[in-house]
Formats: structure tokens, C-alpha cells, sequence
């Protein structure tokens, strides 16, 4: 739990509700949340499924780990307990656009489920979807475009999801949906993620 630092302070409530906003942007404001090993596609998969989105009329905006930590994250590292942080920061981020009315995507490793549990506490259960990019660990490191998958195997970059032993990724139990992304394209991984939204009636008719 991180410590409240701030007194004094108060919850202010704004004249235009939630709803008020959904109506407007003709969908139910939602947080879609790629997790999976690095070069598992996650990131790809955000970018494409924004632009659709957009294409078809609705508010949406990525949250992409590598940008996060070029500034709002930049003081942060990759220990354990700076990545909690970068996980906790971004559920902050994302609650706060989704009351904006938004469909927010975020794509980061996000390796523990305690985290990524907390975020969906904040977020409220309905509004939090989480999507498994599922790779297996010699698909992603055929894909790494950084070579990182190829130091950390020889010990040259420490800390690495999924490899070094100190940095294990805990795939989730029970997501909304499971991509199988060494498998299927991009085009089918988005198609997946359009369908359960529709299914869930977050995208209204336009």
C-alpha cells in the first residue's frame, strides 16, 4: 500500500457524470489490459487495435510501457517493488480515463498478479479486461528487435521477465481473453478484442 504523503485533501466532484460522458462518446469506458512477456506482441496489438477503434469513431488512447517510462515512470527502475509502483501508477492513469469516458488500452509486461489485481480493484471489475498475449519464450525472443532475450541468457541484462530468476512472469489464471499471439496474427488478435467488446455492449451503434 502506498502511503498517503498529502493532508488536507479532498475528493472534489466534478458536474458531469460517468454517464454523461458515455453518452456522449457513444461507448461504456473500459480498460483493456495486455499483459505478457516482452516481444509477445502486446504492444503491437495495442497500436492496431487504437487505430481501428478510432477508424470507427470511438475515443481510445494507448498506454505503452517503453513510453510511460520515458516520463511520468522515468524515475523507475526494474526491481520488484519499482515495478509494483509502475503498475500502480498506471492503474491510476487508466481509472482517471476511463472516468474520462475513454477506452483506454495499456500494454505492459505487468508480470505479477497482485499488481495487476490492484488495477483491477481501482478500475472497477466490469471496466477492466484483461488480455493474456501469450508467446512461448523462444517465439518472443525470434521477435525481440532490442536482443534483449539474447543478453539476459547469457547474463548480461539482469532482472528480465520471464528469464533471469529473479524476475518471474506469473501468467494470468482467469483473463477475459487469452491471445495465443505466437499462433495468430495481429488483425486476428484484434478482431478477438473487437468481438468481446461488442459482446459486452462497450461499443454502442453509431
Amino acid at each position: 500500500m502506498t502511503e498517503q504523503k498529502a493532508t488536507n485533501i479532498a475528493w472534489h466532484l466534478g458536474h458531469v457524470t460517468r454517464e454523461e460522458r458515455a453518452l456522449l462518446m457513444r461507448q461504456n469506458p473500459c480498460c483493456i489490459w495486455l499483459t505478457g512477456l516482452s516481444a509477445s506482441g502486446k504492444s503491437t496489438i495495442a497500436m492496431a487495435l487504437e487505430q481501428v477503434l478510432i477508424q470507427r469513431g470511438h475515443a481510445a488512447y494507448v498506454l505503452d510501457g517503453d513510453n510511460v517510462r520515458h516520463g511520468l515512470n522515468k524515475n523507475l527502475g526494474f526491481s520488484p517493488d519499482d515495478r509494483a509502483e509502475n503498475i500502480r501508477r498506471i492503474g491510476e492513469v487508466a481509472r482517471l480515463f476511463c472516468d474520462a469516458g475513454l477506452i483506454v488500452i495499456t500494454a505492459f509486461i505487468s508480470p505479477y498478479r497482485e499488481d495487476r489485481q490492484k488495477a483491477r480493484a481501482l478500475i472497477a471489475p466490469d471496466d477492466f479486461i484483461e488480455v493474456f498475449a501469450d508467446a512461448p519464450i523462444n517465439v518472443c525472443a525470434s521477435r525481440d528487435p532490442k536482443g534483449l532475450y539474447e543478453k539476459a541468457m547469457r547474463g548480461e541484462v539482469k532482472s528480465f521477465t520471464g528469464v533471469s530468476p529473479d524476475a518471474p512472469y506469473e501468467p494470468p489464471l482467469n483473463p477475459e481473453i487469452h491471445l495465443l499471439t505466437g499462433q495468430i496474427s495481429v488483425p486476428e488478435c484484434v478482431s478477438a478484442i473487437l468481438d468481446y467488446l461488442v459482446q459486452q455492449g462497450i461499443l454502442h451503434a453509431r
